[in-house]
């Protein structure tokens, strides 16, 4: 399996001494202490405003990225707060040694960030294999991979926080979306799974459910399916055409996002879901009003199916 170029130099990050400058022994409040982020896809986007926001706050922040060198060069001043590595999604052992860096570093992990992931654009019928597999490989499954390489330090620690970018794709489902729509419908899954699984271990997760923003998603982090059918021209296809001129109009302030999920990780009560932009919220509302009516219009066939005692 290739690793992204560059990957063996950039490892010495591993050499560099910790001083008492980079290792915080952290206190028990997260609003109070200085935190140390470990974040994936950083080099725009969501990534790139919560490094930026972090670092404004007086945090430490591992920043993975195929571009780290960008990254670097866009936080200049920040060496000592700032570790900037080159992570490979697809490799456990890219991941395992990126996350042995961070903890050499700064001595420990406070929050997860996993931000890194693109779209795929096209009918459900459309996506082929290939590209179905590419979506997933990023959004889901390089997601499990650095999450069970962070967990046994969280766990060792007994405190931590994960945060999931999801998308309210993750809860509506839309046409020309359905694949993208699963990997997020799976992100959702994951993570409600994982609060109830680490909340005994005092680590909290949260799911971040971001609507229309202006970021890359349109635009350089977006593929879309090479088949089109004209069957899905209203449907599909019309998405199509309104995502390439939606791209740099959206609503969506990415530097309020990082704020917003600061705000979160720092609260005393954390949300397990956090929609972010009016849309998003309007529309995981309307989507839960409708289940409700739908789960009482047919609730004598639901609890019809139990064994008659």
């Amino acid at each position: 399996m290739a690793e992204w170029p560059g990957l063996a130099e950039s490892t010495s990050f591993l050499n560099q001494p910790v001083t008492k400058s980079t290792l915080m022994i952290a206190p028990s409040s997260s609003s109070s202490k200085n935190l140390v982020w470990f974040i994936t896809g950083t080099s725009q986007g969501f990534g790139n405003e919560l490094v930026r926001a972090a670092l404004r706050r007086g945090d430490f922040v591992v920043a993975t990225s195929r571009h780290p060198e960008k990254v670097a060069a866009a936080f200049k001043g920040e060496s000592e707060r700032l570790l900037a590595i080159p992570l490979d999604l697809r490799s456990e052992a890219a991941i395992s040694t990126g996350v042995e860096g961070a903890i050499k570093r700064f001595g420990r992990i406070d929050v997860l960030v996993n931000n890194a992931g693109h779209g795929l654009l096209g009918a459900v019928e459309e996506a082929n294999d290939a590209e179905v597999v590419g979506v997933y490989e990023t959004n889901v499954f390089g997601l499990l991979r650095v999450t069970r390489a962070v967990l046994p330090y969280l766990r060792k620690q007994r405190s931590g926080h994960i945060v999931n970018l999801s998308s309210i794709g993750g809860l509506v489902g839309l046409p020309g979306w359905g694949i993208y729509n699963s990997t997020k419908f799976a992100v959702e899954g994951l993570s409600e799974a994982l609060a109830a699984e680490l909340a005994p271990l005092g680590i909290r997760v949260t799911a971040v459910e971001p609507g229309p923003f202006r970021t890359d998603f349109l635009g350089g982090s977006l593929a879309t399916a090479a088949q089109k059918l004209a069957d899905y021209d209203q449907t599909s296809g019309g998405v199509r055409t309104a995502a390439t001129q939606r791209n740099g109009n959206q609503p969506g302030d990415r530097a309020l996002a990082a704020d917003a999920i600061i705000k979160a990780v720092t609260a005393e009560n954390p949300p397990l879901h956090l929609p972010l932009g009016a849309s998003a919220y309007e529309r995981a509302s309307a989507k839960l009003d409708e289940m409700k009516k739908e789960f009482a219009a047919w609730r004598d066939v639901a609890i019809s199916t139990d064994y008659k005692n």
